[in-house]
C-alpha cells in the first residue's frame, strides 16, 4: 500500500493545478477526436470518392498543418500562450463544422487544408505553456502524462465512434468540434496565461525596430540553433520510421491476407499498452541521460519493424506492435522534454514550432518512402531499411545528448553566478546603509 502511494505521489504529485487543468483539456479535446483517424475511410466510404482522393487530401491536411506549427510557436512568442491555444482550438472548431459539409474534391481538398491550417497551431502553444509552468526536472513527467491524457482520449473516442456514427457520420464532425470547443473554454476559463513578460517586450521590440531584428532574434535565431535542428532533423528520420505503423503496416498486413478489422484490433494494441505503460515506464527511465534514453527508445522502434523480417504472420505483426509501442512510449515525452530543454526561453514557442516540423513533416513523408519502396522491393527491405535508420538516430541521440547536457551545465552556472553577483551586490548595498543607520 504505501509503494503504490509512493508511485502515484512519483507519478501525479508536485505539479501545478493549472498544469491539470490543461491535461483535462486535452482529454476533453482527444475523447471527441473522430474525424481525422476516420476521415480517409469517410471520403472513400460513405462519400464514394477514390483512394487516391483520399491520399492527396491527407497530404494537404499534413502541409497546412506543417506550416500552422510554425505559425503557432510564433504567436505563441507574440501574442502569448494562451491566445494562440484558445483561438487556434475554436478556429479548428469551426473549420471541422465547415469541412462536414464538403463534397466535391476540390471542397474535400480546401478544407482539410484550412483544417490542417488550424488545427496544428495550439501543440507548440500547448508544449511552451507546459515547459513554462512545469520545472526542468519534471517536464518528463509532464510531457508523459499529457501524451498518455492524448491516448487515453484517442482509446475512448475509437470505442465510441461507432455509436456516434449512429446519428449519421455528420455528427462525428459535430462531436468533434463540440469537444474541442470546450476544451477551448476549459483553457480560457481555468488557465492563466504563462507567457514571460520578457518574451512579450521582447516580442514588441522586434516589431518597433523592424524586420532585420526579427530575424536576428525570432525564428531566424532557432534556424540557426545547430544543435537543435540537428535534434529536430534525427527526430524526423526517426518519426518518419515510426509513421510507418500507419503506411507501410496495414499495406503488408493487406498483403499478407489479413483484414481491416485485423488491422484495427492489432493496431488497438498501441493505445492499449501506452495507456497501461506510459507512466510506469516514465518513472524508470528517468534515471537515465535524456540522449541514452532517446537513443534507446529509437532502436526499440527500429526493432519492432525489424522483426516483421522474420515472418509476416499476425503474431509478428502483434509483437511488431508491441515492440515499437515501447519505444514510442519512451522517445515521445523525452523528445519534447529536450526541445524544451534546449529552447531559449524568450523563443519558446518557435522553438516548439520548428519542433512540430519533425512530426507534421513525417507523416506526409513516411507513405510516399513506405508505399514506394513495398510497391518496388516488397516488404522486408523496408523493414530493414527502418531498423538501419533507427541505428543511424541512436548514433546521433547519443551525441546530442552530451551537447544539451554541455548546455544545461553552462546555463546552470551562469544561474549561480549571476544569483552571486545578485546577493554581493546586496550585501554591499547592505553594508553602506548600516553608518548611516548607527549616525542616525
Amino acid at each position: 500500500m504505501i509503494r503504490l502511494r509512493s508511485a502515484a505521489e512519483s507519478t501525479f504529485g508536485g505539479l501545478p493545478g493549472a498544469f491539470w487543468w490543461l491535461w483535462i483539456g486535452t482529454l476533453v479535446n482527444r475523447i471527441g477526436g473522430f474525424v481525422l483517424p476516420f476521415f480517409a475511410f469517410y471520403v472513400t466510404g460513405p462519400l464514394h470518392r477514390s483512394a487516391a482522393l483520399a491520399g492527396a487530401v491527407a497530404a494537404l491536411f499534413g502541409a497546412g498543418a506543417a506550416v500552422s506549427g510554425v505559425v503557432g510557436g510564433v504567436l505563441a512568442d507574440r501574442i502569448g500562450r494562451k491566445p494562440t491555444l484558445v483561438g487556434s482550438q475554436l478556429a479548428n472548431a469551426v473549420t471541422i463544422v465547415v469541412l462536414g459539409y464538403a463534397r466535391s474534391p476540390w471542397a474535400l481538398a480546401l478544407g482539410a487544408l484550412v483544417v490542417g491550417l488550424a488545427t496544428n497551431a495550439f501543440r507548440p502553444a500547448q508544449n511552451a505553456m507546459i515547459a513554462d509552468m512545469v520545472p526542468a526536472g519534471d517536464r518528463v513527467r509532464a510531457y508523459a502524462l499529457n501524451f498518455w491524457a492524448i491516448n487515453l482520449g484517442f482509446s475512448f473516442s475509437m470505442m465510441a465512434v461507432g455509436l456516434v456514427t449512429h446519428f449519421g457520420y455528420r455528427a462525428l464532425f459535430y462531436a468533434d468540434a463540440a469537444t474541442t470547443t470546450l476544451c477551448a473554454l476549459l483553457i480560457a476559463a481555468m488557465v492563466h496565461d504563462t507567457t514571460p513578460p520578457e518574451t512579450l517586450r521582447a516580442a514588441r521590440s522586434r516589431q518597433t525596430v523592424g524586420e532585420g531584428t526579427r530575424s536576428h532574434d525570432g525564428l531566424g535565431a532557432v534556424l540557426r540553433d545547430r544543435t537543435f535542428i540537428a535534434f529536430v532533423a534525427t527526430t524526423f528520420l526517426l518519426l518518419t520510421v515510426f509513421n510507418q505503423c500507419q503506411t507501410g503496416l496495414p499495406i503488408a498486413m493487406a498483403a499478407s491476407g489479413l483484414s481491416a478489422s485485423s488491422f484495427g484490433q492489432i493496431a488497438a494494441i498501441n493505445g492499449v499498452l501506452i495507456v497501461l505503460f506510459q507512466m510506469p515506464v516514465t518513472r524508470l527511465l528517468k534515471r537515465y541521460p535524456e540522449g541514452r534514453v532517446l537513443a534507446g527508445a529509437g532502436l526499440v522502434i527500429g526493432a519492432g519493424f525489424g522483426l516483421l523480417t522474420f515472418g509476416q504472420s499476425a503474431a509478428m505483426y502483434v509483437l511488431c506492435v508491441v515492440v515499437m509501442t515501447m519505444g514510442e512510449i519512451g522517445n515521445t515525452p523525452t523528445g519534447q522534454a529536450v526541445s524544451a530543454r534546449l529552447s531559449q526561453d524568450h523563443l519558446r514557442g518557435r522553438y516548439q514550432g520548428v519542433y512540430q516540423l519533425a512530426w507534421t513533416l513525417s507523416q506526409v513523408v513516411a507513405p510516399l518512402v513506405g508505399g514506394a519502396v513495398i510497391s518496388a522491393y516488397g516488404g522486408t527491405p523496408l523493414w530493414i531499411g527502418c531498423f538501419a535508420v533507427t541505428a543511424l538516430t541512436a548514433l546521433v541521440f547519443l551525441r546530442i545528448g552530451k551537447q544539451v547536457e554541455r548546455r544545461v551545465a553552462v546555463a546552470r552556472s551562469a544561474e549561480v553566478e549571476q544569483a552571486q553577483q545578485a546577493q554581493t551586490s546586496t550585501q554591499v548595498v547592505a553594508d553602506g546603509q548600516q553608518p548611516e543607520l548607527a549616525t542616525a
